[in-house]
């Protein structure tokens, strides 16, 4: 016999289930020749710049991250949206990614323009603009961000959205047992997350792009390109991480848990 979530869930709820399973495989499938060989020229690369330029990029993901999970300055001004329905949220979603996605590119056409050291600039704004973003999509999905536990599953969905596939089986379980896991993961406060490993994933993930955006003559083109590309998967990543939530949240209320 079904249970009661099963009675009531949507067309629409039935669907974005569906739509979960193929962006989980995608998400897990491991990287193909292509991905590879994209990885050595992207370590030629990284070899060729500066020290600075490496060590500003690694103060700035963790100086943006540690403000994100400890402070209120990412907090949204609007409250977290209480929708009836999945769908709902998800048109609150897609209209705050569209904006962040536009927000995104035009910075980086701006900062792509002026070299590399123009360029250096866009990496911290551009974390601060995904942050910002993965902060208002809590709230699209009607979770509060004043919650510490709201601010660690952020940079988990972040993680998850800019990690290798050696590491995304392991930040996908965590996230879809969430609430059995959350109250464990809140008490060890800065030890919550691994600010080494999130580092690293994210400069690998992202180098090879944004390594471009360096080069004269394309940097804004290339900036613009970039961003875009990069607010677009992570807006993928943190609406299916919500949905996934969202589902087993209400199913449990559905069974009276």
């Amino acid at each position: 016999m079904a249970d009661s979530s099963e009675l009531t869930e949507t067309g629409y709820e039935r669907h974005i289930r569906r739509e979960l399973l193929r962006w989980e495989a995608r998400l897990l499938k491991p990287h193909g020749i292509v991905q590879r060989a994209g990885k050595k020229v992207q370590n030629r690369i990284n070899e060729l710049l500066p020290d600075r330029f490496h060590d500003t990029v690694t103060a700035a993901v963790r100086g943006i991250f540690k403000a994100a999970l400890f402070s209120m300055d990412y907090i949204p001004k609007q409250a977290p949206l209480q929708a009836d329905s999945l769908s709902g949220h998800d048109i609150r979603a897609e209209k705050t990614l569209d904006l962040y996605r536009k927000l995104a590119t035009v910075e980086g056409a701006g900062t792509g323009a002026g070299g590399i050291w123009l360029g250096l600039a866009d990496f911290p704004l551009l974390i601060g603009i995904k942050v910002k973003f993965l902060f208002e999509l809590a709230h699209a999905y009607g979770y509060r961000t004043e919650d510490f536990r709201e601010r660690v599953f952020i940079l988990y969905v972040f993680q998850l959205a800019f990690s290798s596939p050696a590491y995304r089986d392991e930040l996908l379980r965590t996230i879809k047992i969430w609430s059995n896991t959350e109250p464990a993961i809140a008490r060890t406060g800065d030890d919550a997350v691994d600010w080494l490993q999130l580092q690293q994933e994210y400069r690998d993930t992202i180098d090879f792009r944004k390594m471009l955006q360096l080069v004269p003559g394309i940097g804004a083109v290339v900036g613009a390109w970039a961003n875009y590309q990069l607010l677009d998967e992570l807006g993928e990543t943190g609406m299916n991480c919500y949905r996934l939530r969202w589902l087993a949240d209400h199913k449990k209320e559905g069974q009276g848990e």
